[in-house]
């Protein structure tokens, strides 16, 4: 490894960036209220112009990327393209390395709670953006798929010195994940918090109670949950123009999918704070990564479910209010599970959301392999 291959990174946007953005705000050219009294018609306005008076003369970003700052930051190039990563290490000196992995509308703010704690509890972190996201680099040729993003972590560990070691997702990092599962390399198991698993071809069985639930949760997605992804798997170029050039359309973009996938009573505030909504939002707006992050959904989208089953030991962590909560005989179909746990609370974004449950889970699950 020379110094070259891995690069120090530090977060540090121009004040320019922050003024334009502030003016942006200010200059808002705001749509007529919904018609109903709740979200059924997407985010309201009177909550989107709270967020973005709180955006544009509360949030404080210089302290917010100063609370980022504090992780060690660094870029390699893998295939052509920067890759952005946190490399926390622990103190431990039978630390397991655990690379962990975001997805959309997420990025590394959604491990800000549990990368410090996992340090403690004996791993060497890796957290890279997915390519497209945040301070990775934007591909400017198709085929950066989730097979291709699993053999380039792959070799970001290993180029980091890892010959042996884990990993965790969720959405997108899911798939990821159960790629690198798939593929094997250096990845000795894998732990996912939404498996990429699917209703049995043979039939659903007995209807269980979990069974039930699964398929309430896959019925309202595809009825009133979905819409995004179609845009993004079919023209994610055609919505990037609206959101890279609006920030209050990013911020709704994103906190709608806060408040609907989010195990939090109506009010994605109930778990998650303003500020932490809005590092999110951030990462995407300062970044302009609205359609590069989509294409993701246009590479991939196709291949999301299918594939070869997955021998490592697998982890899975089933949140109750999960975008696609399988039951564990459907996560065995394609998984090796030889660990599963139903989670009390918490949804989509499990690190983000529940960051005590979700470090408690992937110790406990990595404890058996390390």
């Amino acid at each position: 490894m020379t110094s070259a291959e891995i690069r120090p990174f530090r977060i540090a946007i121009p004040d320019a960036d922050l003024d334009d953005l502030k003016q942006r705000l200010a200059r808002t050219r705001w749509p007529d209220a919904e018609c109903v009294d709740d979200w059924t018609q997407g985010i309201p306005l009177a909550y989107t112009r709270e967020l973005a008076d709180y955006w544009a003369n509360s949030y404080d970003w210089r302290a917010r990327e100063a609370a980022l700052n504090r992780f060690d930051h660094f870029t390699t190039e893998i295939d052509g393209l920067d890759i952005h990563f946190i490399h926390q290490r622990s103190t431990r000196e039978d630390a397991f390395p655990l690379l962990i992995t975001h997805g959309w509308p997420g990025s590394i703010v959604e491990f800000h709670k549990v990368i410090e704690p996992l340090t403690e509890a004996g791993f060497h972190v890796v957290c890279p953006s997915l390519p497209g996201y945040g301070f990775s680099g934007k591909p400017t040729t198709t085929g950066w798929g989730i097979q291709k993003i699993a053999q380039a972590w792959d070799t970001l560990m290993v180029r980091l010195g890892y010959d042996r070691y884990g990993a965790q997702g969720g959405d997108w990092g899911a798939a990821v994940t159960t790629q690198m599962g798939r593929n094997i390399g250096h990845c000795v198991a894998i732990h996912v918090n939404m498996p990429i698993a699917q209703p049995p071809a043979e039939g659903l069985g007995e209807m269980t109670e979990d069974l039930q639930q699964a398929l309430a949760r896959i019925d309202y997605y595809r009825k009133w949950d979905s819409g995004y992804m179609k845009q993004q798997s079919t023209r994610p170029q055609t919505v990037g123009y609206g959101l890279v050039d609006s920030p209050v359309g990013q911020l709704a973009w994103i906190v709608e999918k806060f408040w609907s996938w989010m195990d939090c009573d109506g009010n994605p505030e109930n778990v998650v704070s303003k500020d932490e909504m809005l590092d999110n939002v951030m990462l995407y707006w300062l970044t302009a990564s609205a359609a590069s992050s989509a294409r993701l959904y246009w590479e991939s989208h196709d291949t999301w479910g299918g594939g070869e089953y997955v021998s490592l030991p697998t982890g899975v962590a089933s949140f109750p209010l999960e975008i696609l909560r399988a039951p564990r005989s459907w996560c065995e179909a394609g998984y090796n599970v030889t660990h599963f746990t139903k989670m009390p609370r918490g949804g989509h974004f499990a690190a983000f959301e529940q960051p005590e449950l979700f470090v408690d889970d992937v110790r406990a699950f990595f404890d058996t392999v390390r």
